[in-house]
This record gives structure tokens, C-alpha cells and sequence, in this order.
């Protein structure tokens, strides 16, 4: 077992999956990958068990059903902690978080609890979206950095985690299983006063496959934000 490992969800990435771990293959760095699949319906439980047959470093959960992205997240850094690695990265299966940042991420961890990854530090971060997805993402990334108070870009999957810093109740204390969980995670463990920094990142847009975020969990999440910051007004948001 290595002393890092990589959390990857996936749900119907089956012409991603193979792309994304030869580009983590040519990273210098020694690491554990956990897959975790929510039913995918489209091969992509073959193609991770077939990495798993011919590679010693992977390893699967296989989830009955589509239970949201913040719970796979949950159950797997419940699985690394429980494995007793020493760092954690999460980050999408879709092509989009490019895993020469793992460096940055894993060397700015020496002096943090927390690094994740901002698509708002740099200019033209967002190259090829389409220009009301950038609208929508930075009214966004403003919206909850003003409601909630925090300095960072809260909502991306992709960060760096120490486990001997961070305590995994506080970790997965977010009540969120989906999209939400991301930016909820963060501002439970900035109001809890871990030492958090962001690395600058360019997010590429989806090349292949669809996104699964749809009109619904969008408008959830605007509610839940709307929700989670009248009770932090009001101090009625339970911290443990």
C-alpha cells in the first residue's frame, strides 16, 4: 500500500476512465486509485475491473445505485481513512482535472490541513466553456463565497486532503450527498479553523461524455445555500 490515495466517482465514464488513469500513470508519484462506481450502465464497471485485475494499486467499490457525488465522496474518504493512507486527492473522472496538479497540490500540503483547487486565482482558467456555463460558475463561486464567507473556490471536486490533519467526523459531517457536499465540506472545516490554501488551476470543458448535473440539482443547490446560510445567521447550523 502506497501513502497516497486518489478518489475517483464514476458514473457512465467508460471512455474516460482508461484516458484518465494512463495520464495519472505518467505523474512521478507513487499512488493507491479507488474507484468508486454509483451503477453505471454503460461499461464502466468492466473497464474498472479489468484495470483492478491487471494493476495491484486499484481498488473499486461497486454502489447499488446512483446515490449522489457527495456520498461517493464520503464513502470513499471513509475507505482511506480506514486504510490509514496519509494523503487523499479527490478528484472527477471526466476528463477535466488534470493530474499535473498533483504535485502542487500534494507539496502545498506540507504546511496545510486542506489544499483544493481554484479556477478564479488566473485569468482565462476557463478556456473553451461556453460563456454562460463561466457566467453561471463565477455567479456561483460569488454567491457562496458571499453568503458563507470563505476565500476559496469551494464547489470544484478536486483537492488534497491530510489525514493525520483533518478529522474524518469533521470531513463527512457535511449533510449534502450531492453537489453541495462540496462547498458544505469546506465551510464546516473553515469554520472549524482548519488550514486551508487553493492552488491555481486551467479547467478544461467536458471533451467526452455528458454532464450528470441537471436543472434539478442545480435548483437544490440554490435552495440548500439559501438554507445553510440563514442557519449560519442565525447560529441553528449544527457543527458536530
Amino acid at each position: 500500500m502506497n501513502d497516497i490515495v486518489i478518489i475517483v466517482p464514476t458514473l457512465n465514464e467508460k471512455d474516460n476512465i482508461e484516458i484518465l488513469f494512463n495520464k495519472l500513470n505518467t505523474v512521478n508519484i507513487k499512488f493507491d486509485l479507488l474507484f468508486i462506481d454509483d451503477n453505471s450502465s454503460d461499461g464502466s464497471q468492466e473497464i474498472i475491473k479489468n484495470l483492478l485485475k491487471k494493476n495491484q494499486n486499484v481498488n473499486c467499490i461497486f454502489r447499488p445505485k446512483k446515490e449522489g457525488i457527495g456520498s461517493a465522496h464520503k464513502d470513499g474518504l471513509i475507505w482511506s481513512y480506514r486504510k490509514n493512507y496519509k494523503i487523499i486527492i479527490t478528484m472527477d473522472a471526466d476528463g477535466t482535472h488534470d493530474p499535473k496538479y498533483l504535485k502542487s497540490l500534494i507539496n502545498e500540503l506540507k504546511n496545510f490541513d486542506i489544499v483544493v483547487t481554484s479556477r478564479f486565482l488566473e485569468k482565462d482558467s476557463l478556456k473553451n466553456w461556453p460563456l454562460f456555463r463561466i457566467f453561471l460558475t463565477t455567479l456561483r463561486h460569488l454567491t457562496i463565497s458571499l453568503l458563507l464567507s470563505m476565500p476559496y473556490d469551494s464547489s470544484g471536486a478536486y483537492r488534497c486532503i491530510n489525514r493525520r490533519g483533518v478529522s474524518l467526523s469533521d470531513i463527512i459531517l457535511a449533510k449534502n450527498d450531492s453537489y453541495a457536499y462540496f462547498w458544505e465540506s469546506i465551510f464546516i472545516l473553515h469554520k472549524k479553523k482548519y488550514r486551508i490554501t487553493q492552488i491555481p488551476v486551467q479547467l478544461p470543458y467536458r471533451k467526452i461524455g455528458s454532464s450528470k448535473m441537471n436543472l434539478r440539482d442545480i435548483f437544490f443547490s440554490i435552495y440548500y445555500l439559501i438554507l445553510v446560510f440563514f442557519k449560519k445567521v442565525f447560529g441553528k447550523y449544527n457543527f458536530k
